[in-house]
């Protein structure tokens, strides 16, 4: 079986239920408008508030795109890229790409143009699409891809370098095209973070998509009741792979535009709602909300919320401690991943396990997962060492880049450069990102550690912890601090605070200004330590 197979079945089973939902909570009309003036607005091109899709229409679309592809020579191997915010086009777009046998590859929306090109070429792309956020930078490097022999434009108006994808895809045949392709055929490439350079591209097989889609609902058990509200970017296998529990399902899902807490409770409620994942900023500026009294719960309709889950980065204990005391019905799960795991999954906590809160959990569903010492040996007891998974979704290489495969891909296993140990009854807790340690004075630091002791402070909003280079002891911790809204704090304060730390542990130096996180949430460590140690000046809060 492969994904594709997933959507046909859907389409024939539930043909005239609604697969996807799209809410664009920047259109939303104004409550004072008349029913013709709303409709008005609703009708006009991009100024939907919501739009919706059922599953025969999700695989007609996705059977056009299919055929236009095939029309403009695509064939089986080839690759697609893709450049869309999130949309209702999103997905039949990608699932087109796959009905052809080429391999669908997704890309950051926040890539600039030069990134743009240098990943298009190095997936050996050969056709893009992309919507109107995106044209000024195409358009900047499209003469310098030669590769790429067609662009797909999705929206108005349509630049001159591009075809319109709304206009050629209805001339389309809407018949699943007859292209024969297996578990052990490529699928997708997806890009890695970029987090020490340039991204790497990832290289799938079919057989880590389908299994993504297992792992995803044996995890969270998604029934065709369930309403999963998708709201991180879905060019990241994370929303993805966690909207594939949908689609083996056969479940609805909310593709949510914008992020605020209003918007988020207010989707979960207009929309019944039943499965959240949420990063950890915005789980924060929800429970942040409710506490200024900005978002009444007694408004809103969430009785049907049964799960919220999070992923991407790692998860202080005492979010969930105060999540639970908001929402004390809820089912909560931790999902570790890498886009190199095909997303989220491979190690997971469990709803079962909310006793182990802080932990990432237990290897997933069809997951191994072990804890190496430098030279490959396991660790003993609670010993800090490097978390290794092996299963269904490991990928098959960095594409074009054997050196960078053979430091992580070892018989069969992905070192995945993350920090962890184990508790007494198995349980796995990271410790940090491997590049991320730091050595003061011969005593290796684990900000991990150190964030979360920071995070407990009621003032304090988000905070990184990242080394400086420092003559006498090599590196000494800092913490960026981000003081929630309307509240001050003090250098002082924060070293008081922190006389609970063993002394090794408290940081030497206090920076108050905004901590910065990609889209799926990950604080940009390396953009840290470019403006605090590369030289560039930077202005600094004292208070706030």
């Amino acid at each position: 079986m492969v994904i594709t197979d997933l959507l046909e079945r859907n389409a024939k089973l539930y043909p005239d239920e609604v697969a996807l939902v799209e809410l664009n909570p920047q259109n939303q009309p104004d409550p004072n408008l008349t029913w013709r003036e709303f409709s008005l607005i609703e009708a006009a091109p991009g100024g939907r508030y919501r739009r919706e899709m059922t599953w025969r229409e999700f695989d007609v679309k996705a059977n056009r795109f299919a055929n236009l592809l095939l029309t403009r020579g695509v064939k089986k191997g080839d690759k697609v890229a893709i450049l869309l915010m999130n949309c209702l086009e999103w997905l039949p777009v990608y699932f087109g790409v796959l009905k052809t046998g080429a391999l669908a590859v997704p890309m950051n929306y926040r890539y600039s143009a030069e990134e743009i090109k240098y990943c298009a070429e190095l997936a050996d792309a050969s056709v893009l699409i992309f919507g109107p956020e995106f044209t000024d930078r195409v358009r900047s490097v499209f003469m310098d891809l030669p590769l790429i022999k067609n662009y797909f434009f999705v929206g108005e108006p349509v630049p001159e370098f591009a075809d319109s994808y709304d206009r050629l895809v209805t001339y389309c045949s809407s018949t699943a095209p007859a292209v024969e392709f297996d578990e052990d055929d490529f699928g997708a490439i997806y890009f890695s973070s970029g987090t020490t350079g340039f991204p790497k591209a990832i290289l799938h097989k079919h057989r880590s998509l389908i299994s993504s889609c297992q792992v995803e609902q044996h995890h969270h058990g998604q029934t065709r009741g369930d309403v999963f509200l998708c709201i991180p970017p879905l060019y990241h296998t994370g929303a993805k792979m966690h909207w594939f529990g949908s689609l083996i399902s056969g479940s609805r899902a909310v593709i949510l535009r914008g992020v605020s807490p209003e918007g988020i409770i207010r989707a979960v409620s207009q929309e019944k709602a039943t499965i959240v994942w949420l990063l950890v900023p915005w789980a924060q500026d929800i429970l942040d909300a409710i506490d200024r009294g900005d978002i009444k719960l007694e408004d809103y309709r969430l009785d049907q919320w049964r799960l919220m889950h999070i992923g991407a980065q790692p998860v202080p204990p005492s979010l969930i401690r105060r999540w639970k005391k908001v929402f004390p019905h809820h089912e909560y799960d931790t999902n570790y991943g890498l886009s190199e795991s095909i997303g989220p999954g491979c190690v997971h906590l469990g709803v079962e396990n909310i006793h182990k809160v802080g932990a990432i959990g237990v290897p997933g569903y069809l997951w191994e997962a072990e804890i190496v010492r430098p030279d490959g040996t396991p660790v003993e007891g609670e010993e800090v060492g490097e978390l290794i998974v092996k299963g269904p979704g490991v990928m098959t290489c960095y594409y074009k880049n054997p050196e960078a495969t053979a430091e992580v891909l070892k018989d069969g296993w992905l070192y995945t450069g993350d920090m962890a140990k184990r508790d007494e009854d198995g349980f796995i807790y990271l410790v940090d990102r491997k590049k991320d340690v730091i050595i003061t004075g011969g005593e290796n630091l684990y900000p991990v550690q150190i964030e979360d002791f920071l995070r407990k402070h009621d003032r304090i909003k988000d905070v990184a912890v990242i080394g400086l280079p420092d003559e006498r002891l090599g590196e000494i911790a800092a913490a960026i601090i981000e003081v929630k809204e309307g509240m001050e704090l003090t250098e002082d304060e924060v070293n008081e605070f922190c006389l609970e730390l063993p002394r090794y542990k408290r940081p030497r130096k206090i920076i108050f200004a905004h901590v910065p996180r990609n889209p799926t949430g990950k604080i940009e460590k390396p953009k840290l330590r470019e403006i605090y140690c590369g030289g560039r000046l930077v202005e600094e809060q004292t208070t706030r």
